[in-house]
């Protein structure tokens, strides 16, 4: 079964996007909780203006896109982590703990989705990469230390 979906979903694809999934799932799970719509002739011209409605929202958006990477810009996100003698951290340092510091430290809110990094599992520093939109990204150090 083809569907438009509308909204992101993980391990089925991203917002506006057409799918192919198992008819038990689109039928019953998607279709109704409102996540997708299917994709015949009329809906594939509503998923057009779905489109042009959305670039514009984030359009308008991207003002305030800028003025959080100037907000982070020259500065440097600081975690405090449990870590070993050794400095090696138990667990890792997660996106949401990131979204979290970004809250407290410098009163900004990002998608948890917008932020991408690589594993941390000592105590260091790191680099995070904040994707606002498609022409704001934000490269935000971040420092790691025991607590």
């Amino acid at each position: 079964m083809d569907i438009i979906l509308l909204a992101d979903l993980d391990k089925v694809g991203d917002k506006h996007e057409v799918v192919t999934v198992k008819n038990g799932y689109g039928r019953n799970f998607l279709i109704p909780q409102g996540l997708a719509l299917i994709a015949n002739a009329s809906n594939m011209k509503k998923l057009d203006d779905l489109k042009a409605k959305e670039n514009a929202a984030e359009a308008a958006k991207v003002d305030v896109y800028r003025d959080i990477a100037t907000k982070l810009e020259g500065k440097t996100l600081k975690i405090g982590a449990k870590a070993g003698t050794s400095g090696k951290i138990f667990g890792s340092v997660t996106t949401i703990q990131i979204i979290q510091a970004l809250k407290e430290q410098f009163d900004v809110e990002v998608l948890r989705k917008r932020v991408s990094l690589e594993d941390i599992k000592e105590v260091g520093s790191y680099t995070a990469t904040l994707n606002l939109h498609p022409e704001v990204v934000v490269e935000l150090p971040i420092e790691v230390a025991a607590e």
